[in-house]
């Protein structure tokens, strides 16, 4: 079948921004009946409520008649200017950029609370494509993940230490959506993306 329609896609900030809509709006010039909506957000959407057609998302879901495609593993690694890296590395206190407030239940925010419970946050923003737009005016080191720190010729890693554990990478459909040709298609068409960059991830 032809992919006709509209195909909704639900991820996170970061991974909207600093890798999938670059690579998703071609898409649509190749397959000319087939419109996508890629929709970021830090709270996971429901399927079973048709919020989204396809999720991507961190950790496999524990329930759901869903399907779980495995996409990539991610790591994360501390990125800062060239300054600012060689400051912390000759004996500075670090400064970060970090998460908002509000935004505190998020994994990695829960990990720096928890191994750098004294240390400035100077500047907080939404999710870690910003936070690396901020890292690059020097303004302190963001814990991101290696897709987006690698991307940004202006930062580098910079070592402090310890970093919190990689995470698994998964696409979700609906288990009845599977015989959707316009699903499918974008689904692998993502999944082809993945394997074809899995390097920028680890």
């Amino acid at each position: 079948d032809t992919p006709t329609g509209l195909v909704r896609i639900s991820s996170s900030p970061g991974l909207s921004a600093g890798f999938l809509a670059s690579r998703l709006a071609p898409l649509a010039m190749r397959y000319p009946r087939l419109d996508i909506d890629l929709a970021p957000a830090l709270r996971s959407v429901s399927l079973e409520r048709h919020e989204a057609d396809i999720a991507i998302r961190v950790d496999k879901p524990k329930d759901g008649d869903v399907i779980a495609r495995p996409l990539t593993t991610m790591g994360y690694g501390f990125y800062g200017t060239e300054e600012a890296c060689r400051s912390v590395e000759a004996g500075a206190e670090p400064v970060f950029i970090g998460f908002n407030e509000a935004d505190a239940y998020i994994t990695q925010a829960i990990w720096m609370s928890q191994h750098f419970p004294r240390a400035r946050v100077a500047f907080r923003t939404k999710d870690q494509f910003l936070q690396a737009i901020a890292a690059r005016s020097g303004a302190g080191l963001a814990l991101i993940p290696h897709y987006i720190g690698r991307s940004e010729p202006a930062l580098r890693v910079c070592d402090l230490g310890s970093l919190p554990p990689s995470r698994d990478v998964f696409l979700l459909t609906r288990s009845r959506d599977r015989k959707d040709a316009s699903i499918r298609v974008i689904a692998d068409e993502v999944v082809g993306m993945f394997e074809r960059e899995r390097d920028l991830f680890l």
